[in-house]
């Protein structure tokens, strides 16, 4: 395991300006998917979630629980001066891992009290997945399935290529991740993304499973 992958190691990136991965805004294929979501009241989770541009647009479009987690404070800042109409109490500093250990914070409806654990409707990948050290890829699924509701999605994009440096970002291919879900979750898409930011055009699959 990558021991040195900590909350201090992120939130240097933000501090330092080292955040290559930031494409400034939120990119298009999750905007168009948002854009076509009928109920603005269902949960959402973005975890890993850095600066949470998607998190802005869901809010200032009306959606009203949306949750955001990242192990680092600097990027939660950042969404915070930009949107100030999040709730403060839906911004989690923590390790998404451990977010069911989390005393306080979440609303009665979607509470995490060690006990409980929160149930969402939806879970965001932008750029979290690729981030994490590949030894936690199972783990990572796992931990998607145990936090959505039955029939809750896991919706966003993966790397679907090798990086010529040491990660993070750490690449993939759609065997691989397939190896990881496939007992938890059904396939709605799962396909080279058409609609990617000229950047990344040609090396991401957009997912849009469903909890088994």
């Amino acid at each position: 395991m990558i021991s040195d992958l900590n909350k201090n190691f992120w939130n240097d990136q933000y501090l330092n300006g080292e955040t290559g991965w930031d494409a400034g805004s939120i990119t298009t294929p999750l905007k168009e998917y948002f854009d076509q979501l009928k109920s603005k009241d269902i949960f959402i989770l973005i975890p890993g979630a850095g600066n949470a541009y998607e998190a802005e647009y869901l809010v200032n479009a009306g959606f009203t629980n949306v949750y955001v987690c990242d192990f680092a404070e600097e990027p939660l800042k950042n969404l915070a001066r930009r949107c100030p109409k999040i709730k403060k109490e839906n911004l989690l500093q923590c390790n998404f891992f451990e977010i069911n250990n989390i005393p306080a914070g979440l609303s009665s409806t979607v509470r995490s009290s060690g006990v409980e654990t929160p149930k969402f409707d939806l879970i965001i990948e932008q750029t979290f997945f690729c981030a994490l050290d590949t030894a936690l890829r199972k783990k990572y699924f796992e931990k998607k399935y145990s936090l959505l509701k039955p029939g809750g999605k896991l919706v966003g994009v993966l790397f679907n290529c090798v990086f010529d440096k040491a990660g993070p970002p750490f690449g993939g291919n759609e065997k691989e991740y397939k190896s990881y879900f496939e007992d938890l979750f059904k396939i709605n898409v799962f396909e080279t993304c058409y609609n990617s930011i000229k950047p990344r055009a040609g090396t991401e699959l957009f997912i849009n499973l469903v909890k088994l």
